[in-house]
């Protein structure tokens, strides 16, 4: 019995035993039809969104004041790009992620530039970086929507043994992560920093080092982020990212991690990516308007996150 209750005691369990509920009272909704569909579906969706959560999630340790509002833009400025590199042709499959990275680590050392060397701080330097980089994309799409190739449209929207494909890349960016967190010096210098950036730097933590090689890490799960949904929606669209911006830190959130810094989750990403989803899913399910699906997706979280220990986490 302790032992279960210290389990109820972590964080991420919170999310998932959400995302589940919300997942069985849509079924029952619905009847059971359509259940493994609606799994599928919550599973591609939510990839896309752990992707992005996850770079988040890693800013976000670093303590109070880190966050990266250029999560869009990026992930906009990524697929408009690489797929016009990759015009269509399945041979620039590799040239066009690559590049996608590139422009993922570009943005990142732009953000963490203007944050260092002019002393500004993150949520306006990256906000202000969104900007500039959203012009970028906006000069470079110019109205086109050009199409994936095939074989990654493909990829993107076809499953593996009945696990979406994109999902897969999610898992394994998550096991990754997860081994960065919990299994390097790295991830011990997030979590210190996190904690006391001062007491990180009496210890000799190289803190700006670890804090320029997490906003790269952040911009570029964003653009391989970008370059998959660019793929799985047929084409590169200005708006593609929009709703990724409240998504990366509300998953964040929800998941567990706090926003006082020092202690991250990745499990409770993937919980609060799949109730995000799931809560969208049964509102429409039973039909409700957009304005009043919004209101309740609102209290739903607000409910989830005080159950997590929301308040214990923003101390």
């Amino acid at each position: 019995m302790n032992a279960l209750i210290r389990q109820f005691g972590k964080p991420w369990v919170w999310s998932w035993l959400a995302a589940f509920i919300v997942w069985f009272l849509t079924i029952m909704v619905t009847g059971g039809a359509g259940t493994l569909g609606l799994s599928q579906a919550a599973l591609t969706f939510a990839a896309f969104s752990v992707i992005v959560g996850i770079g988040q999630m890693f800013v976000i340790t670093l303590g109070p004041g880190n966050i990266d509002l250029s999560v869009p833009a990026t992930m906009t400025l990524a697929g408009t790009v690489a797929l016009k590199l990759m015009n269509v042709e399945n041979g620039m499959v590799l040239p066009g992620l690559l590049l996608a990275v590139f422009i993922g680590l570009g943005v990142g050392l732009c953000n963490y530039t203007l944050i260092k060397a002019l002393r500004i701080p993150p949520i306006i330097a990256t906000l202000s970086m969104s900007f500039v980089v959203q012009s970028g994309a906006i000069w470079t799409n110019r109205g086109l929507r050009i199409k994936p190739p095939s074989v990654l449209a493909e990829f993107t929207t076809t499953n593996t043994l009945g696990v979406p494909n994109v999902a897969i890349v999610a898992v394994l960016i998550s096991i990754l992560a997860w081994i960065l967190l919990e299994k390097t010096i790295y991830g011990r210098w997030i979590s210190a920093i996190g904690q006391s950036m001062p007491a990180a730097r009496m210890a000799g933590i190289p803190v700006d080092g670890t804090r320029f090689v997490t906003y790269l890490f952040c911009a570029m799960l964003a653009s391989i982020s970008g370059y998959l949904l660019a793929c799985f929606s047929g084409g590169a669209a200005l708006n593609m990212g929009a709703e990724y911006l409240l998504m990366s830190i509300a998953v964040v959130v929800i998941g567990g991690t706090a926003v006082a810094g020092g202690d991250s989750n990745v499990p409770g990403i993937w919980g609060a990516s799949l109730f995000m989803f799931l809560v969208v899913s049964m509102l429409n399910t039973y039909g409700l308007g957009a304005g009043i699906r919004l209101i309740m997706t609102g209290l739903i979280i607000i409910s989830v996150i005080m159950l997590a220990g929301g308040r214990r986490g923003m101390r």
